[in-house]
């Protein structure tokens, strides 16, 4: 029998079995697809040398009028300004004490240091700078105490402890994202209080890097999510963290999701921290104090403010109210016959979810339908109608934009909306959400790769509590693909030249850089491969024998001088037996020019009613894509 050609169809089938998912591929890791064929996805390397503390879940570019390319990162613990590689602290102070209410207390022998403040309102994770302190007498001392430190246990609602450490800032003490203090022990000199004029500046309360879930009544909004499910049980200053942010102009506004909104001015300094909207000068009295999401419309620069209070009752959440700001204005939020501020109401659903605009509109999610807003002009300014009931989302941040096409996750299944929104067939739909942590759905993250024209969503596997995985989506050639990583937030390149996404390491990565992985230094390999679901010959009655194996690959954009690739085949003899046997070989670049040369073939020998095909890699500096390999097949007898 001639050489047999090995053509697969595009994407990964995981929906029907291997056996019945001939001609298609069934594993991967790493791999994506161009022009129908495989390829290993490019490496990624550190964006900085600095690190955050915390757990990514927002990032945002975007340029001051001088140019400046600024990164707005949003932690667990932290709001972070990044210019230059460097991170600045701009985490909104929540409140600070006035002189002397804040004192100290020491034991010889210890580093804890306990810090009375009557009322302080903070968690164990929270943060506080203290100032104007003086020494306690002995090892402690003034530059010791006045530093920022995170507190470590609450002793009760007027005291809690801390980690006496030497004079540092916080920022410059990370190893990979964590704390890593040298620490102060006190001796019997340190009998002191501190002085009569500490003042003591808290930052908001921290949140959660996981959610806490509960049962039982009370624990969801009546009809929230779907029958059977598992209801949400949160506990107030204790919730997941997400940062929901975007510029206004030069300048950045970024709340805490249903939390309060915040305004940081681009010409201050980098380490001045945000401050409340409504202490922008000129706010007025309706200013909104709390939402889930605040974004700026392209069209006419309108502040919105979703699932926010309303302008008769501030200070109390409607979780279904939109309200806008008067065009071109942070301040003016009262809706007054000369202005375009006002508000609508969401008439479906029990909660705002997530908010993303379009070129043309505004499309609003809640836990059970999808609305689009769109700008009307006056006298109205916006419009809502709805477009979808019955529709889920799995997170705030599980949907992203695509010029008019929106691509989202859902509870159980995946949507796209071109001017309606339908399921997007997904052929590993049963894999994905059969093997999903629902109770961390939260930390679901979409990020567009446009490049490839991939929509990627992270989520955490049925055994994480962290993300862990990734679905990918190619929309231009309509497939599906999936594989491992840690990633819990994505940005598309644009400001960047390449795309930036955040890991649970503490450092920001960019992606599609070289062929390695950077997390390490020197950097390691990507470990990539594709594994083809079973072929069989005929009806798959007879045995086969194979003999040799002929590769049809690139290694176009290696680095690497001998970039070299495995090529496994494997046999079995029935649908669900084990492949019994597999040989294997590898393929090395030998020249590039005049053309491209590697090895020539591999000699194996296999035999059986079936088998399947594996390419992977494991060694620095490899960029690989398939074409069309053959491999030399002769019928084998039916025993």
């Amino acid at each position: 029998m001639p050489l047999s050609n090995l053509k697969f169809n595009p994407g990964v089938n995981k929906e029907i079995t291997s056996y019945s998912n001939t001609g298609g591929w069934f594993e991967c890791d790493k791999v994506r697809f161009e022009a129908g064929f495989p390829k290993k996805i490019g490496g990624w390397q550190r964006y900085s040398t600095s690190s955050f503390l915390g757990s990514a879940r927002a990032i945002l570019a975007w340029n001051a009028l001088d140019g400046t390319k600024y990164l707005g990162v949003g932690t667990n613990l932290k709001y972070y300004i990044v210019d230059g590689g460097q991170y600045y602290d701009i985490t909104p102070i929540r409140s600070t004490t006035s002189a002397g209410d804040v004192t100290f207390s020491a034991t010889d022998g210890s580093s804890t240091i306990t810090v009375s403040d009557t009322n302080h309102g903070a968690f164990a994770g929270d943060f506080v700078t203290f100032s104007d302190a003086v020494s306690l007498g002995g090892n402690i001392t003034a530059d010791i105490l006045n530093q920022e430190y995170e507190i470590v246990t609450l002793v009760d609602g007027n005291s809690y402890t801390i980690q006496a450490r030497t004079v540092s800032s916080i920022g410059d003490i990370t190893v990979d994202g964590a704390l890593a203090p040298t620490l102060v022990t006190a001796n019997s000199s340190d009998t002191g209080n501190g002085g009569s004029s500490t003042v003591g500046a808290y930052q908001i309360n921290t949140g959660l890097d996981t959610t806490l879930q509960g049962t039982g009544w009370g624990a969801d909004p009546w009809s929230d999510g779907a029958w059977g499910e598992a209801a949400d049980l949160t506990v107030t200053g204790a919730v997941l963290r997400l940062w929901m942010h975007h510029n206004f102009g030069e300048d950045l506004l970024y709340n805490v999701m249903d939390g309060g909104i915040y305004y940081w001015d681009a010409t201050t300094t980098l380490s001045a921290r945000g401050i409340p909207l409504t202490s922008v000068s000129g706010a007025d009295a309706t200013t909104p104090t709390i939402a889930h999401k605040i974004i700026v419309s392209d069209n006419a620069r309108h502040v919105i403010a979703f699932g926010c209070d309303p302008e008769n009752d501030i200070g109390t959440q409607d979780p279904l109210l939109i309200r806008f700001s008067s065009s071109e204005s942070l301040t003016e939020w009262q809706s007054l016959p000369t202005n375009s501020a006002g508000d609508l109401r969401i008439g479906s659903g029990s909660r705002i979810v997530n908010a993303i605009e379009t070129r043309q509109q505004i499309l609003v999610f809640t836990d059970t339908s999808v609305h689009s807003m769109q700008y009307l002009g006056a006298p109205f300014t916006f419009g809502v109608t709805q477009i979808s009931e019955n529709t889920t989302i799995a997170s705030p941040n599980a949907a992203v934009a695509v010029d008019d096409v929106v691509f989202w996750m859902g509870k159980s299944d995946f949507y796209v909306y071109t001017g309606q929104v339908v399921k997007l067939p997904c052929t590993l739909q049963t894999y994905v959400f059969d093997n999903f942590n629902y109770t961390q759905a939260e930390k679901v993250t979409a990020g567009l790769n446009s490049e490839f024209s991939e929509v990627w969503w992270f989520y955490p596997s049925a055994n994480s509590n962290n993300i862990d995985s990734y679905i990918v989506y190619n929309y231009l050639e309509k497939v599906w693909y999936y594989g491992s990583l840690t990633r819990t937030v994505w940005l598309d390149r644009g400001a960047e030249d390449y795309p930036i996404a955040a890991s649970n390491d503490g450092y920001l990565y960019y992606h599609e850089f070289g062929q390695d992985d950077g997390s390490q230094n020197p950097p390691v390999a990507i470990e990539s491969y594709i594994e083809s679901s079973q072929i069989s010959i005929g009806e798959g009655d007879r045995f086969v024998s194979l003999s040799r194996l002929i590769p049809d690959i690139t290694f176009t954009g290696s680095s690497a001088s001998t970039p070299a690739v495995s090529f496994t085949l494997k046999a079995r003899n029935y649908p669900g037996g084990n492949y019994l046997q597999s040989d294997s070989g590898d393929t090395t670049r030998s020249a590039t020019v005049p053309v491209e040369q590697f090895t020539d073939q591999i000699d194996v020998r296999l035999r059986g009613r079936s088998f399947a095909i594996k390419i992977e890699s494991d060694e620095t500096g490899v960029e690989w894509q398939l074409g069309t390999p053959r491999v030399d097949i002769r019928t084998d007898g039916r025993r």
